[in-house]
Formats: structure tokens, C-alpha cells, sequence
């Protein structure tokens, strides 16, 4: 149930928050964290389920191995003409499918991706 032409990220379920409703408008939003242990440090992914979204994360758990298909969002922001221009950066999830659960014993999938940094280098 992938959606075509965007990509994907898997990771064990680190956290799912509650879902927030922001504005008159009763915009919604829930924000779950993917875990990924590179072995050389471990990577968070905050991803965000926006509006009706947000009702297919209550089956989550903690520990959860998941794939999420996300799109990237992006946008510019500045308080006036004259203050700092900012952008923000957002992973809108659009669809996930559990590949195994934190009751079932299914280990995650191995990472066969390599860091691209050196012995060095912090990941950030």
C-alpha cells in the first residue's frame, strides 16, 4: 500500500505522541518518532500524520518495526520584513505498514546502508 514515487523510511517505533488539533479550522497533527540503530549511533525520525491520518497510528506500539511512506514539506517563514528568514523542514507521513510488532519476536530488517562519515565525525 506504498504510494508510488515517494520514499520510504523503516525504523522501530520510538514514541507515538497523542494527536494535537492546532487552529479554528481544527487542524490535526500526531507526531511518531522512528528509532534506527546504525550501529555507529543511532538515528531518531520524528515523522508527522496530518488530519484523518492521524486515526491509523492508534494501532502503534511502542517497538513496533515499521515502514512509512512519507513527502517531504517544506516552508519560509519571517516574522517581518526586516527579522531572519527561516525554513522549516517537515516528513509528512502518508501511509505505513508494520513489518513486526513489539509482541512478536520478528526482529528489524538489517540496515545494510553505510554512515557517511568517518571514525571522526559526529553524525550531525
Amino acid at each position: 500500500m506504498a504510494d508510488q514515487g515517494n520514499p520510504t523510511v523503516s525504523g522501530v517505533v520510538h514514541l507515538v505522541e497523542e494527536t494535537k488539533t492546532y487552529g479554528q479550522k481544527g487542524f490535526r497533527k500526531r507526531l511518531i518518532v522512528l528509532e534506527q540503530d546504525t550501529g555507529r549511533f543511532t538515528n531518531f525520525i520524528p515523522l508527522e500524520f496530518i488530519q484523518d491520518a492521524c486515526d491509523t497510528v492508534d494501532g502503534l506500539n511502542v517497538g513496533d518495526n515499521i515502514e512509512v511512506t512519507y513527502r517531504l514539506s517544506g516552508r519560509r517563514w519571517q516574522r517581518d520584513k526586516n527579522s531572519e528568514v527561516k525554513f522549516f523542514l517537515s516528513a509528512e507521513a502518508t501511509s505505513f505498514r508494520v513489518v513486526g510488532s513489539a509482541d512478536s519476536g520478528v526482529p528489524p530488517p538489517p540496515d545494510d546502508s553505510e554512515a557517511a562519515f568517518s571514525d571522526d565525525e559526529v553524525p550531525f
